[in-house]
């Protein structure tokens, strides 16, 4: 019984030749040694492979579709297929099966040696009122600089970089491969100069031919206001210098926000509590609030219930748009606790029944459906004459 290649592949008999590339591409991407060392996916490569290789041939296609299978009637095997790539990378058989369909490799060409640097990640803890105005701070930070002795080309004074004696310049060192394919070149970057092109013979005494060393250096940070906990700013070109004096990289200075004292923050919203004892909630007060850029002035109305809230428009933080530009400010909402008193002298308390009695409010009330009735006692005497 002859193998069933487009099976093998997941692919269907009508699939067209970039179908089936695309199909082997993909398993092999999962199945090749280098990423799945497992034994069975090992196997399950070679089959995939040996499948491509039927089906992309035109001749050994037309074979398959008529029922018979050509590496049988070939002799059976795959030629040592697998054994033509050991030691060979995905991204190399990759190149050689997609990057030279006539047995060439893909000629990549020595990298630069200048780089870009790195991106550095700083977090600062801020304030409440530093997120409300905004802040610049210095700061001192280990990272790579620019060697000031050979500037970024890594060399001596007076000497250059030289071309590569092995690869002759090119970054990469070529071997012949026989496969399915017939005689496949495979590139790889060249071990002596690792893909540059060129070696440094007299390298910078400073820097050890990398273009840049390690220093201490201040940076100054500007953290705009309305910033938030969480929050990432970036400062271009303030990260690591890359190598070979390449650009450097940002900073991203990431914000922690202290917790405050007084208010709680959500998003540009703030929120506070004002306790007030009972004689100010009955008979109104002023109250001073020391906010975070001044004092406000807070105007608590006679009969004011526990659990009230007034909101201050515009007295928020600002918010804070992605483009870093300020629109408008959040509000301040302020909680408002009455406070009932728990120690009460005679006085006191005989002041209160007084006060009571003059209002009436001898007996409790009970709230049912949100509605009042009448006292708790003339309740329950009505329901005793209702049995």
């Amino acid at each position: 019984m002859a193998t069933d290649y487009y099976g093998t592949l997941g692919v269907s008999p009508d699939a067209t030749p970039e179908d089936i590339k695309r199909a082997y591409r993909k398993l092999a991407r999962k199945l090749h040694p280098d990423v799945n060392p497992d034994p069975e996916a090992q196997q399950r490569f070679r089959e995939v492979t040996l499948a491509y290789e039927v089906l992309s041939d035109p001749d050994k296609r037309h074979m398959v579709d008529r029922g018979i299978d050509p590496m049988q009637t070939a002799g059976g095997g795959s030629g040592g297929m697998g054994d033509a790539f050991a030691g060979f990378g995905l991204g190399d058989i990759m190149d050689a099966f997609f990057g030279a369909a006539t047995g060439g490799a893909t000629r990549r060409g020595p990298r630069s040696r200048v780089q870009p640097g790195s991106d550095a990640l700083i977090r600062m803890q801020l304030t409440l009122e530093e997120c409300y105005s905004g802040t610049t701070r210095e700061l001192t930070v280990d990272t790579a600089v620019l060697c000031d002795r050979c500037h970024g080309s890594g060399c001596e004074k007076g000497t250059s970089p030289q071309t590569c004696d092995t690869c002759g310049g090119q970054g990469e060192v070529q071997s012949v491969q026989r496969s399915f394919l017939g005689q496949v070149v495979m590139a790889r970057p060249c071990p002596v100069c690792r893909g540059l092109g060129e070696v440094i013979p007299n390298p910078c005494q400073q820097c050890g031919g990398d273009g840049r060393v390690r220093a201490r250096r201040t940076i100054t940070v500007k953290l705009p206001p309305g910033v938030t906990d969480g929050m990432r700013v970036r400062h271009s070109g303030q990260g690591e210098v890359g190598p070979g004096g390449g650009p450097a990289g940002d900073l991203y200075v990431e914000v922690e926000e202290l917790p405050h004292e007084v208010f709680h923050r959500e998003g540009a919203d703030l929120h506070c509590t004002v306790r007030i004892p009972m004689t100010a909630a009955a008979l109104g007060t002023v109250v001073p609030l020391r906010t975070l850029d001044g004092t406000e002035e807070l105007t608590i109305e006679p009969g004011t219930q526990p659990g009230s809230e007034l909101v201050l428009s515009g007295r928020g933080l600002p918010r804070l748009r992605s483009s870093g530009r300020v629109d408008g400010h959040g509000d301040l909402h302020v909680h408002l606790d009455v406070m009932v008193p728990t120690k009460l002298d005679v006085k006191q308390a005989e002041l209160l029944r007084q006060l009571a009695a003059l209002r009436g409010e001898e007996e409790p009330e009970v709230a049912t459906n949100g509605r009042t009735g009448g006292g708790l006692f003339s309740r329950l005497r009505g329901a005793g004459r209702g049995r």
